[in-house]
């Protein structure tokens, strides 16, 4: 039984053209995405205020979106950036580094792509490789996770004190829906780019990645840099709930 709600929303110009697109209507799922479209929009638009009072006080900021393989961190990502000002707005996804910023200090290549003044960064993964994905994988030496671990705080203190607004997102999904994801995207001829040699391993290393994450948290999950753990298998309810922490974050009028 649809609610008044529901019967509005599917009866919108959009509304309409979802269920005519459709071979077979889910009446429900429809008015779902477009409640889901409503809230996000307006979200959206607070976030295009919290930019204009980054770009007006120079101030920087950094967002790091972590997670386990397809825990949807690029549509995340996507959802906070989509109608930001480009010009003021940037979304780092670096390749896996080369043999020589293999050599160079594990945090320069991160340096390099901290923002400007009145710039946001978003990272789509970012130094926190080193705390789970590349142990996990064998594409670190035990020494060098243990190094970066007694490092990150104290590189992060160093970016909060010099002015930097530091946002640490987590998102987390069950093994059951990363298995979905993982079989939706095989089926997907367009999307089968995006499984790489990590991410087929990771359901067989689920408790690996489990055991990383959790060592993770426990060790530098700090006052001054906290994680923001956001539950991540509603795609829809976690691009609302990321959004709303970053503007919770930011003290834009």
């Amino acid at each position: 039984m649809l609610s008044k709600k529901e019967l509005r929303l599917l009866s919108s110009s959009r509304g309409i053209e979802y269920l005519l697109m459709a071979k077979n209507p889910d009446f429900k799922g429809v008015a779902s995405q477009l409640l889901y479209e409503r809230k996000l929009v307006k979200l959206q638009a607070e976030l295009i205020k919290a930019q204009n009072w980054v770009v007006e006080n120079e101030e920087r900021v950094v967002i790091i979106v972590e997670g386990r393989e397809f825990a949807g961190k690029g549509d995340a990502i996507r959802a906070f950036t989509d109608h930001l000002n480009p010009r003021s707005m940037r979304v780092v996804a670096l390749q896996k580094p080369t043999s020589r910023e293999r050599g160079q200090w594990y945090f320069k290549r991160y340096i390099q792509q901290l923002p400007e003044r009145g710039e946001i960064a978003f990272f789509d993964r970012s130094w926190y490789n080193r705390a789970i994905v590349e142990p996990v994988n064998g594409f670190c030496t035990q020494d060098e996770y243990e190094r970066f671990m007694n490092e990150v705080n104290h590189f992060e203190e160093m970016l909060i004190g010099d002015g930097i607004r530091l946002m640490k997102f987590y998102l987390s999904i069950s093994k059951e829906e990363q298995k979905k994801r993982i079989q939706a995207v095989r089926k997907d001829p367009l999307r089968r780019w995006e499984l790489t040699p990590v991410d087929l391993a990771a359901m067989n290393l689920w408790d690996e990645y489990t055991h990383y994450k959790k060592q993770m948290f426990k060790r530098t999950d700090g006052k001054a840099n906290p994680w923001i753990r956001i539950k991540a298998d509603d795609r829809r309810q976690a691009h609302l709930e990321g959004i709303r922490r970053i503007l919770k974050q930011l003290p834009y009028k």
